[in-house]
């Protein structure tokens, strides 16, 4: 029986799992708090003192948060895109020396404004 699911993180969504059953205290009568598994019904059951009491059992759902799935699919798609342009690049020289020059403008106007923020 899961008591709760807390999620960690922000990219972690979790529902359901609100369920709970009362058990009085000890009230003096043999057995009350005992537990069983009922196989007729297939449920835990507790004993309140005069009648076994179906434990309330939730079922819980965990899986990523909207944003999180969407940043998967993008870098899925990105990842794709990526193999792709390398592909190409194999095949056509003039493609992989354009790129080359792009990834060196980019590190040098990178370069050039962290300068200026300093």
């Amino acid at each position: 029986m899961i008591k709760d699911i807390n999620p960690i993180g922000r990219y972690i969504h979790v529902t359901g799992g609100q369920a709970s059953t009362y058990v009085n205290g000890y009230s003096g009568l043999q057995g009350v708090g005992n537990v069983r598994y009922n196989t007729g019904n297939q449920n835990m059951e507790v004993y309140d003192g005069a009648n076994w009491v179906t434990l309330n059992m939730g079922y819980a759902g965990v899986g990523l948060s909207q944003e999180a799935e969407s940043l998967l699919d993008w870098a899925k798609q990105r990842r794709a895109e990526e193999l792709a342009l390398k592909a190409r690049m194999d095949q056509h020289p003039g493609l992989r020396d354009a790129y080359e020059r792009l990834e060196i403008m980019k590190a040098l106007t990178l370069e050039e404004e962290t300068k200026e923020q300093k």
